[in-house]
């Protein structure tokens, strides 16, 4: 639409600008928020404003089940502007509770943006700020505040937040909430607000506790839920999703191959658990790359110093657990791995859903061990969707790639307009050698500048093991308790089948024995389902009755420590470190 456009379309009352604004004028919003949406260039409304926006303007409460980039921030903060009575000079009327300060940045800044023609005041309300800065910005009055639960709690403790004019309560990211251990903080807010306030909350997820929630704090609520494939820029359209099948052991080198080849603007790595970010991140720094770390045991000092690396360029990657990157919106992101599988499909959703937003494309790459494939199929299932299984790149092809980047650098530089400031160095050197050899020798500098040093490691391709349904594999098969057994092996401890362990062959000391009920099979099944090594790669071992030895390949002790430790045995928790006789 052009500026004169524009200027014509605003001035027309809204009723005559329905067809042009594509349905927003339809859902019952005033002529001051046309306006806006109008000037920021909104179009047609997302499914989930389209679902939710008239059920919130007749005062329902709502609740709502919506990934991130489906467009549920304006789907709640136009209807909660629009109710604002900005001649009531009393407390706040609109509150919005968001689990980070990220988020409570966002959330603020959308709602500034949409209520800035009504005259209306938002202030933001979290952690890590200047607690002073915001008892000013209370005190001068405001119409909406959007806070962490822990601060609004502060704020209300000190009576600097009073809740007794609030007419809508907002729950954004509530499952979120909930995992971070807010749901006493949640509760007592709603408690301090008004009993016929309209309550509005938004979940990724829909567990019981949710539920549990509404049925307490809602009045009949609409229910209303939207997935990723439910809006027009859904994943199938704007996300390229592919899924490669590694042995954990290979996941750091495949990660880094795919880097290489991908060559993501900014990227976000998902990891299940804050030990395995932080050791990822040290892994891929220690490859070239420029990784940061993000997780829940991180201040906010370090967050924010993240965050701030991220949006100026100096990190390239980010590398995080779920509940650290809620709330994030990263404009450059192209890229997002999921180092690991999520258990749950719905976290699949709302990881992928950080790419392909705003009508841009992005890529969505999964690493899967064999083992994962049920995982996997309840992701297609939630997505209604096929993932492209491809196989592992090949050193090959990472050669292939990055001759490709090196050429397009090269084309670039041919299109520069100071060329001839280097007919200097052209001169000195044409008595030297060909003027092929000269470019040559110049494109090999600008490839090796690149750093595209070759990987000569294959990396084991291990999609044909999740297609077959199972990670057997060298005669390996299941006993009827799942353990595994390897044809022609009666008992690890026994005679047929033992090794002595031979040169490359290293022991780890597991704090569980016979008294705890092991067995050798229950240690072969474990390890091998961990660490993705084969039956065949396991042994000698030795029971006590108070802990077990295992020989294991001696470059995978440390993987098969680190692994194991963090699992269960027989249900019990086991230390685990190397033998040493």
């Amino acid at each position: 639409m052009t500026d004169q456009t524009t200027e014509e379309a605003a001035l027309e009352p809204a009723s005559e600008r329905t067809e042009a604004l594509t349905g927003f004028a339809a859902l019952g919003l005033n002529d001051e928020l046309l306006n806006t949406l109008d000037g920021l260039g909104y179009e047609e409304p997302t499914p989930i404003q389209r679902e939710t926006i008239p059920h919130l303007l007749g005062g329902h409460d709502l609740l709502g089940q919506a990934a991130t980039g489906t467009g549920k921030t304006a789907a709640f903060a136009l209807p909660a502007l629009q109710s604002i009575d900005t001649t009531i000079k009393a407390g706040p009327q609109v509150l919005v509770l968001v689990p980070t300060r990220e988020l409570a940045v966002q959330v603020n800044e959308a709602m500034f943006k949409y209520g800035r023609e009504l005259g209306i005041r938002v202030v933001p309300v979290f952690g890590g700020q200047p607690i002073q800065r915001q008892l000013r910005a209370l005190d001068r009055g405001v119409h909406v505040v959007v806070a962490t639960p822990g601060r609004a709690i502060d704020h209300i403790g000190r009576g600097s937040l009073v809740l007794d004019s609030i007419r809508t309560v907002i729950l954004d990211e509530a499952d979120e909430m909930l995992d971070m251990g807010f749901t006493d903080d949640i509760e007592s807010i709603l408690e301090s607000t008004p009993d016929d306030r309209q309550t509005v909350l938004f979940s990724a997820t829909m567990p019981p506790r949710i539920n549990s929630m509404a049925k307490r704090y809602q009045r009949d609520p609409v229910r209303i839920k939207i997935g990723r494939g439910d809006a027009e820029t859904g994943p199938e359209k704007l996300v390229r999703q592919t899924i490669y099948v590694v042995q954990r052991s290979h996941k750091a080198s495949l990660l880094g191959r795919l880097l290489d080849i991908e060559s993501p603007q900014s990227a976000l790595v998902f990891c299940r658990t804050r030990i395995e970010v932080d050791q990822l991140t040290e892994t891929m720094n220690g490859r070239g790359y420029r990784a940061e770390a993000l997780h829940g045991g991180m201040d906010q000092n370090q967050r924010d110093r993240v965050m701030g690396r991220l949006r100026d360029g100096t990190a390239e990657l980010l590398v995080a657990t779920d509940v650290a990157a809620r709330g994030l919106d990263i404009d450059a992101l192209t890229h997002v791995f999921n180092y690991d599988v999520p258990a749950a499909a719905e976290s699949y959703v709302h990881r992928i859903g950080r790419v392909g937003r705003a009508g841009r494309e992005g890529v969505a790459i999964t690493l899967a061990e064999p083992k994962e494939r049920r995982l996997l199929q309840n992701i297609e299932r939630l997505t209604k969707q096929n993932i492209t299984i491809a196989k592992v790149p090949t050193v090959a092809d990472l050669r292939i790639r990055q001759l490709e980047m090196t050429i397009n650098q090269v084309r670039e530089s041919l299109a520069s307009p100071d060329l001839e400031d280097y007919d200097t160095v052209l001169h000195a050197l044409a008595g030297e050698d060909s003027d092929r050899n000269i470019a040559l020798a110049a494109i090999r500098l600008v490839h090796a500048a690149r750093g595209a040093v070759l990987d000569e490691r294959e990396i084991p391709d291990a999609s044909d093991r999740l297609r077959g349904g199972g990670s057997r594999k060298n005669g390996q098969s299941r006993d009827a308790k799942g353990r595994a057994r390897n044809s022609g092996e009666r008992d690890r401890s026994g005679s047929k089948g033992r090794r002595s362990g031979g040169a490359g062959t290293g022991f780890v000391h597991i704090s569980l024995g016979r008294k705890s009920g092991v067995r050798p099979g229950d240690l072969v099944g474990a390890i091998a389902n961990e660490t993705g090594l084969s039956g065949r790669d396991i042994g000698p071992i030795k029971i006590s009755d108070r802990y077990s030895v295992v020989g294991v390949p001696e470059s995978d002790v440390g993987h098969v420590i680190s692994t194991m430790s963090a699992t269960t045995l027989r249900g019990k928790k086991a230390k685990v470190r190397r033998y040493t006789d």
